[in-house]
């Protein structure tokens, strides 16, 4: 056994916590991804509190390599909103902030990315490919179902949803490259007006799947399998979402709507509802950190999300070890673990053993699983 290893023989990945430090009393653990191993790692949980623009709760994230050619980016997700009802669009144009949410006709994934996400967010790279990402439109699709059940119990006459993914190839002028995935959910909703008798039309647009991975040119298979591992990581705290979600369908279920079609800006007796809605969920934080992180062994349907995007680029395949499955890029041929749940290392080489190369016989090789 070779004992020996570069650090090209193999890539070391160890999971970091991505934190809510705003919406408890204590920072809350939120979301968890495996990075390679010294990275540099910035980003949280954003809130737009009840009654503010763009009110909801957002996340964004970026890691880079120490020497800055390699960086990975899950930017927040943006919405916007269109109306053909002249007050209502008017009100839609006064709710605006620029950062996460704004006022313009409904897109889908290809068009928002070379009109907007390419020039405004990423530099007006040059855009060398362009391809529908058939698993990420799925994923939307099925996502979406929750959604419209909600929709139809505050007496929405007709919804429907446009669901549409693509992945990206782009490149600046400064020798780098990056792949992109973008994922476009537009709801129409039918709006009847009690008065008149007519129907208008609602979009709500949201690039919900905004996923920046940099690297130099030439290093595309690389790249390519390095974002596999990280995308296909990404897991949710189901406790922190529960009471998350909670929060915002109490928000929503007290807002005072009289009819549909009559818009409201939430008012300080919901605004209330919300501050009880947090304060209730403070008395879980403690709760969450209690069972040894069991959800990151699993996927919620939120985090497949983001696995289904990188399929396209790269199938993934399921590696097991005493914590539990997880799914890793197939572009590497052997899988090790320490058994934490924390520490993942990636390689091609049969002879690389770190626990001969660490000293460390908490390495175990993890199997291949259907």
């Amino acid at each position: 056994m070779n004992n020996s290893a570069n650090q090209e023989d193999y890539i070391q990945f160890d999971r970091v916590r991505i934190m809510d430090k705003v919406g408890f009393a204590q920072p809350v653990e939120a979301f968890s991804v495996l990075v390679p191993k010294g990275w540099k790692v910035d980003g949280g949980v954003l809130w737009n509190q009840p009654g503010t623009a763009c009110a909801g709760t957002n996340m964004g994230m970026k890691a880079s390599s120490p020497d800055g050619k390699y960086s990975f980016e899950i930017m927040p997700n943006y919405i916007w909103g269109f109306s053909s009802d002249p007050q209502i669009g008017q009100f839609q144009r006064q709710q605006q902030f620029p950062k996460y949410c704004s006022y313009g006709e409904p897109l889908n994934a290809e068009t928002y990315f070379r009109q907007v996400f390419a020039p405004y967010d990423l530099g007006n790279p040059n855009i060398l490919s362009v391809t529908e990402n058939s698993h990420g439109t799925q994923s939307l699709q099925e996502s979406a179902a929750k959604t419209r059940q909600e929709m139809m119990k505050y007496g929405a006459s007709q919804v429907n949803f446009y669901p549409s993914g693509i992945s990206a190839n782009i490149n600046w002028n400064n020798g780098q490259e990056a792949l992109v995935l973008c994922g476009v959910v537009v709801i129409e909703t039918f709006i009847p007006n009690v008065y008149n008798g007519s129907m208008s039309k609602a979009y709500t647009s949201a690039a919900s799947e905004r996923v920046v991975f940099s690297y130099p040119a030439g290093e595309k298979e690389k790249a390519t399998n390095m974002l596999s591992v990280i995308v296909g990581s990404f897991r949710t705290n189901t406790a922190w979402k529960k009471t998350v979600d909670d929060f915002w369908l109490a928000v929503r279920t007290q807002s005072n709507i009289q009819h549909i079609g009559r818009i409201q800006q939430i008012d300080e007796q919901t605004a209330e509802i919300g501050r009880q809605t947090i304060a209730a969920g403070k008395e879980n934080a403690a709760r969450m950190n209690a069972s040894m992180r069991t959800w990151e062994a699993s996927q919620t349907s939120q985090d497949r999300i983001h696995t289904d995007f990188v399929k396209a680029i790269k199938e993934v395949e399921n590696f097991q070890d005493e914590t539990g499955t997880y799914e890793m890029s197939s572009g590497y041929n052997h899988a090790w673990s320490r058994g934490d749940g924390s520490s993942f290392l990636m390689t091609d080489s049969p002879n690389f053993d770190p626990s001969s190369v660490f000293q460390d016989q908490s390495w175990k090789e993890m199997k291949r699983v259907d």
